[in-house]
C-alpha cells in the first residue's frame, strides 16, 4: 500500500514597496518605504489538490543587493569583505534552518533583518546526495555561525526558474519564480522555521563555497518528517 503523503506548499513573495525598484528624479520613496517587504503563504494540499492556508506571515527581507550591483557593473564593491566581492556569483542554491522563531514560541517567526549574512541556525538536508552542495562533517560552537550541528548536504539545487511578468501590478515588476522541493527524504525530524536563497560560483553538485545569503525567510514551525514532501515557490521582485 502507498504511503500518504503530504505536500506543504510554503509560498514566498519578497518584493519591495511602492515603486522603489523604477528610475525617478526629484521625488521617489520615502527612506522608510525603501525596505524589502512581503508575505509567506503555507498551504497543506490534500489527496484530491485541494490547499488550506495553515500559516500566514508577512516577515520577509532579503541580503544579496551589493551581490546583484556588482554583477551588473562587472565591478567590485572594495568596502565590502573580499570574499564577498563575488562578480561571478549567480543565484543556485537553497538552505534550510531551525532558527526563525524562538523555542518558547515557535509558530510566531522572527523578523529576519536587512543584516543577515547566513541562516540563523542551519539545518543539514541530506546526509547523502548526487545533486547537493556545502557538505560539512558535525562540528563547530553550536549554536553559532561556525556550527554544523550533523555531517551532511546543507544546500539543494532549484527546481527550476521561471520568468515571469507583473500584470497585477501594471508590470512595474519583472519576477522570477523559484522553485524547490524538500522531498520526503530529506530534513526529517527537524523543526524547520527559515529557509533561505543562496548565490555561488558554481551550480555544479557537490560544490563547497563561498556560499552568500541573498535572500532569507522566516515561518511558523514545521516539524518535517517522511511523510511530508515541502515544496518552496520563492517570487523574487526585481
Amino acid at each position: 500500500m502507498e504511503k500518504d503523503i503530504k505536500t506543504t506548499v510554503v509560498e514566498i513573495n519578497d518584493q519591495y514597496g511602492n515603486l522603489c525598484l523604477g528610475d525617478s528624479v526629484g521625488g521617489g520613496c520615502a527612506i522608510g518605504e525603501r525596505r524589502p517587504q512581503g508575505i509567506v503563504e503555507i498551504y497543506d494540499v490534500d489527496k484530491d489538490g485541494k490547499k488550506q492556508l495553515i500559516r500566514k506571515s508577512n516577515l520577509v527581507v532579503y541580503r544579496g543587493r551589493e551581490s546583484l550591483a556588482q554583477f551588473l557593473v562587472n565591478q567590485a564593491n572594495t568596502f565590502l569583505p573580499v570574499d564577498q566581492q563575488a562578480l561571478s556569483h549567480h543565484l543556485y542554491w537553497f538552505g534550510l534552518g531551525d532558527g526563525g522563531a524562538l523555542p518558547a514560541d515557535p509558530f510566531v517567526p522572527v523578523p529576519p533583518a536587512n543584516e543577515n549574512d547566513d541562516l540563523e541556525s542551519r539545518v543539514m538536508i541530506l546526509a547523502s546526495s548526487s545533486l547537493a552542495a556545502d557538505y560539512h562533517t558535525a562540528g563547530g560552537v553550536c549554536p553559532g555561525p561556525s556550527c554544523y550541528p550533523k555531517t551532511g548536504y546543507y544546500k539543494i539545487p532549484f527546481d527550476r526558474i521561471t520568468f515571469e511578468a507583473d500584470p497585477y501590478n501594471d508590470n512595474r515588476y519583472f519576477v522570477l519564480k523559484i522553485e524547490t522541493t524538500v522531498d520526503v527524504a530529506s530534513a526529517n525530524t527537524e523543526e524547520l522555521s527559515e529557509a533561505g536563497l543562496f548565490t555561488a560560483t558554481l551550480g555544479t553538485p557537490g560544490h563547497s563555497g563561498t556560499f552568500l545569503l541573498f535572500a532569507r525567510v522566516t515561518f511558523p514551525t514545521i516539524l518535517k518528517d517522511e511523510n511530508r514532501r515541502l515544496l518552496f515557490i520563492w517570487y523574487l521582485y526585481v
